[in-house]
């Protein structure tokens, strides 16, 4: 046998066995295909015991359930939800109403066997590339406070999905929920007038640009902060922009604003992060929150309710807003017509971040 290859093939072992189907299921219960099928797809259609048998025997049989990508091909739907966000997944995920809003949404989603496909943007904030939307396998599309003319708004309307939008931009026939975002920022202007402060600043979100903002959010923040100070004749107002998702810079931004001569009393953050960085830039500067600066955030988060002192913020339903979006979501998906936009109320919690002058 010298000068000679083999090469050595083993024998079949029972370690190879066919792969149980949803047809050895149906035959080990007693029940049809569809009665099985129903078990993972339509659980409301059979009663709870013999969901529980079936799924009970599926597991001695080693049967992991219906293949996905064949369920796609035969209901033409992925069972996804693309979820668009503005900047990267690390930017993002540091701010806590985002998460607050993303789980809401997923739990109102979740019971229907739905998953949620992120498709994060750039830490330009310009929204997900749009080849990524139009790659994506997703039944619908779910965009959270994009800017004006983001280019993967465009792809979602060449794809045909159905969108909902939260908080921005506003399209119309599109799905929306939102608050009342410039009926929150004059809570909190009407709030610090009223406790006699003259001179105010304002940290605002990124990409500002004055008032030509391409976050809808952003301008209607601004322009309730700048509309009601003006009624109380207040028109000298710094604006400062300000990267909420980074808390160095956010902090030097506040920081500007505090040594300016006249310095404020008061400042206006376009959210909780900001108005946390403030805080910190206060603390360091050697000035004592409220006694030497009074300082308001937006959203209500729940660090707001332990910062170090108390954040006075405005408080909108981060959670309903989420809840209200999955809903919008499942509506659609059952080829509802797209409902009028829904705006949720806002509050002022006042806390110890703010005192008379």
């Amino acid at each position: 046998m010298h000068g000679k290859a083999f090469l050595y093939a083993p024998p079949m072992t029972s370690s190879r066995r066919r792969r149980p189907t949803l047809d050895d299921v149906a035959e080990a219960v007693g029940v049809s295909r569809a009665t099985v099928s129903n078990a993972y797809n339509r659980p409301d259609q059979l009663s709870a015991q013999l969901r529980e048998q079936i799924l009970r025997v599926a597991g001695e049989l080693g049967y992991p359930g219906p293949n996905p990508t064949a369920r796609s091909l035969a209901t033409s739907r992925t069972g996804a939800i693309a979820f668009l966000l503005d900047s990267s997944l690390s930017a993002a995920f540091s701010d806590p109403a985002l998460s607050i809003t993303l789980d809401a949404l997923a739990k109102t989603v979740e019971p229907t066997g739905n998953a949620l496909l992120l498709l994060p943007g750039r830490e330009t904030q310009e929204g997900p590339p749009a080849s990524r939307v139009l790659a994506a396998q997703a039944d619908i599309a779910v965009a959270y406070s994009l800017a004006d003319g983001t280019p993967a708004l465009e792809a979602v309307r060449t794809r045909g999905l159905p969108l909902v939008v939260i908080d921005q931009p506003p399209l119309p026939d599109t799905a929306r929920v939102g608050c009342d975002d410039r009926g929150g920022a004059s809570l909190a202007a009407r709030h610090l007038v009223e406790l006699g402060h003259r001179r105010f600043g304002i940290l605002a979100a990124p990409r500002l640009s004055a008032v030509t903002s391409p976050f809808h959010g952003t301008r209607e923040r601004l322009a309730g902060y700048l509309d009601t100070l003006a009624a109380a004749g207040i028109t000298d107002v710094t604006v400062t922009e300000a990267p909420w998702l980074s808390a160095s810079t956010a902090r030097a931004a506040a920081t500007d604003l505090l040594t300016a001569s006249p310095r404020p009393t008061a400042l206006l953050c376009m959210s909780d992060q900001l108005a946390f960085a403030a805080i910190a830039a206060a603390h360091r500067l050697g000035l004592r929150v409220p006694a030497d600066v009074s300082i308001v955030g937006f959203d209500d988060t729940p660090q707001a309710a332990w910062s170090e002192p108390p954040l006075t913020t405005v408080r909108q339903d981060l959670a309903g807003k989420g809840r209200v979006a999955g809903e919008l979501v499942m509506d659609l998906l059952a080829a509802a017509p797209v409902p009028p936009p829904v705006e949720l109320p806002v509050s002022l919690a006042v806390r110890e971040s703010t005192a008379a002058i």
